[in-house]
């Protein structure tokens, strides 16, 4: 008998959780994922603001 992907089971599970927090509580839903981009954004900001300091020393 084959074990079945857990992956896959990982990912469903995390779809469905994802649609429960979405529909049952759209504003907490919508601020959680604005920080997150938040986080992104800064992020990705930080490593062109350090290499482009790191190319500015030559």
């Amino acid at each position: 008998m084959s074990m079945p992907p857990i992956k896959k089971i990982v990912l469903w599970l995390l779809v469905i959780f994802l649609l429960y927090a979405i529909l049952t509580s759209p504003d907490s839903a919508a601020d959680i994922v604005d920080s997150a981009w938040d986080i992104v954004r800064n992020g990705v900001r930080n490593i062109f603001e350090f290499f482009d300091a790191l190319l500015r020393q030559n």
